[in-house]
């Protein structure tokens, strides 16, 4: 038998991508502790002194989900897959950002040589 708790979040799951956005709210507040902690624990392999937070980790991604209703989420199993992706997307796309401004991004390029004629 399933537990209630999970199939609470499935209903909810479900309900949200028909359209609920209450429901939204009730998976979010019942999965933040866990994807809390698995924010934490990506945070304790990034680089010491990152800005981001594993509470803004965790806002961003659920930023990012709520925009993904068109997804047909099959249970909790597959949100928290899902989150714990979409968590690791945001820390990719901010070593790129990072990554970027270190090489010159939006510099201004001079040329070295004389002035095209």
């Amino acid at each position: 038998m399933e537990n209630p708790a999970v199939s609470e979040v499935t209903a909810l799951l479900r309900a949200w991508h028909a359209g609920d956005e209450g429901a939204y709210r009730q998976v979010s507040s019942i999965l933040y502790p866990e994807l809390r902690r698995q924010a934490a624990q990506y945070m304790r392999r990034q680089r010491a002194g990152d800005t981001l937070q594993a509470t803004a980790l965790v806002h961003e991604a659920f930023i990012r989900l709520a925009s993904a209703r068109v997804v047909d989420w099959q249970d909790r199993q597959h949100f928290l897959a899902v989150a714990a992706r979409t968590m690791r997307r945001v820390l990719v796309d901010l070593a790129r950002a990072q990554a970027s401004t270190k090489r010159g991004a939006g510099a201004d390029h001079v040329s070295l040589g004389p002035p095209p004629r």
